[in-house]
């Protein structure tokens, strides 16, 4: 254990099939859980979980949710049972005070976007999970300011871990043989890559929707918010990098980022 800064990722989490596949992607999260100092505990933040209000896991052990269909067996067979932490929900329910925090016991638990990045970076699932909901019904501001309220944690031995797709089109997808990205899912890709380390106010990343690019990257917006809450926590003066990139069946963005570390 240590008590030094933890860094904050935002990881592409793609297919839930990354679970049992070996790839450039889950080689890059197995590094980062090999590589980083080791949390006391981790908050999650998943592009599945999203909901009117917001809510935390706060249960001793959290299910493992597979919110997905038309998968392998071993896949629906696979288990992640990391212990949840309750004192970490309430720690989490005080930072983002006067935001009402609901504490679920049981309705939620850990979903993919969360399970299927960390069983690849803590595969003996001994680390305490807690997972944080995103609230649909508010603009991006909001949960970049939520980010900014979390940062704390870092100092208190917690990794963020946030996981979505910055590009996420799966209308648009090639799912077979994939091919070349589509020019407006390189062009947001390329954009966000060039924003990450913005100082200042009206963040580009924030204000995302304006660039050209944007709608059909996210023609809805849940997989792109949990990027907020890692470059809400940033301070402005740590390393932002990309551990990889990549695009997947032309709309789908494997983007990963770290603050600090």
């Amino acid at each position: 254990m240590t008590t030094s800064r933890m860094p904050a990722l935002f990881l592409g989490h793609g297919s839930p099939m990354n679970v049992l596949e070996e790839n450039l992607y889950t080689r890059t999260w197995r590094a980062l859980g090999e590589t980083l100092p080791r949390p006391k505990a981790i908050l999650a933040v998943s592009a599945h979980w999203y909901t009117r209000g917001t809510a935390v896991t706060a249960m001793a052990a959290p299910r493992t949710i597979h919110d997905f269909g038309g998968f392998p067996q071993a896949l629906f067979d696979t288990r992640y049972p990391a212990p949840g932490s309750p004192a970490l929900a309430a720690r989490v329910q005080q930072l983002l005070a006067p935001t009402p925090v609901i504490a679920d016991q049981g309705e939620w638990g850990l979903d993919h976007g969360s399970w299927g990045v960390l069983i690849k970076m803590y595969p003996e699932a001994d680390i305490p999970v807690v997972q944080l909901s995103i609230d649909g019904t508010q603009p991006a501001a909001y949960h970049y300011q939520l980010g900014q309220k979390l940062a704390a944690l870092r100092d208190e031995g917690v990794m963020i871990v946030a996981s979505g797709n910055v590009v996420h089109n799966l209308r648009l997808a090639k799912w077979q043989g994939g091919g070349e990205p589509y020019p407006w899912a390189t062009a947001f890709n390329d954009y966000v890559r060039e924003n990450l380390s913005y100082r200042g106010e009206h963040h580009p990343l924030v204000d995302f929707m304006a660039h050209e690019g944007a709608a059909l990257s996210n023609p809805s917006v849940e997989h792109y918010l949990p990027l907020l809450y890692v470059l809400g926590s940033w301070d402005g003066e740590e390393p932002v990098t990309v551990p990889v990139d990549g695009i997947e069946m032309a709309s789908l963005s494997m983007l990963s980022v770290q603050v600090g570390g």
